[in-house]
């Protein structure tokens, strides 16, 4: 398999028209294990109905993806925080990449798309969670990122165990 990819931020038209892609991709993560949400018996329509909710959001969050000439096998968000107070801040949520092709590196050029966007957005302070002890956890301070604690049976996992969830930020230089 070749290991070129390309990341992109999708217009909120090609997103939209993307669902059915980043269904497969998300169904593919939750039946690998991934707590990202959903449980074991969710459905590829109940994925690509998540999908499209994203797509459709009016709230200008940026939805990146990672691509090759198969398809689209990766995606993260990056969502703008609404309160007046935290005009500065994003959420980053759903960095998925499918199983076919981890090991590439799109978790990481997904994660800086993401940091650049927030960037572009005039969002430095960004913040995520994610399953304590996990790859995710582990990529995210090899990134930089700063771990602020963990918070015990936060999430259940898509077979229904409890699962901790670490929480994380990272600011932007001069945010």
């Amino acid at each position: 398999m070749s290991a070129s990819f390309r990341i992109r931020r999708l217009a909120p038209a090609e997103a939209l028209d993307a669902a059915p892609a980043l269904g497969v991709v998300l169904v593919d993560c939750v039946a690998g294990g991934a707590s990202v949400s959903f449980m074991a018996d969710m459905t590829l329509d109940e994925a690509e109905a998540f999908w499209r909710a994203q797509a459709t959001a009016d709230d200008g969050r940026a939805i990146l993806i990672a691509e090759d000439d198969a398809a689209i096998f990766g995606v993260v968000q990056v969502i703008p925080a609404r309160p007046p107070n935290q005009p500065h801040r994003c959420d980053i949520a759903k960095l998925l990449v499918h199983r076919r092709a981890r090991g590439r590196g799109a978790a990481q050029a997904l994660m800086s798309a993401a940091e650049a966007a927030a960037a572009a957005m005039h969002r430095p302070v960004m913040v995520l969670d994610t399953v304590t002890g996990g790859a995710a956890d582990q990529l995210y301070e090899k990134l930089g990122w700063t771990r602020v604690g963990v918070i015990p049976d936060f999430a259940l996992m898509p077979d229904g165990a409890m699962a901790a969830t670490t929480v994380f930020y990272k600011q932007a230089l001069g945010g």
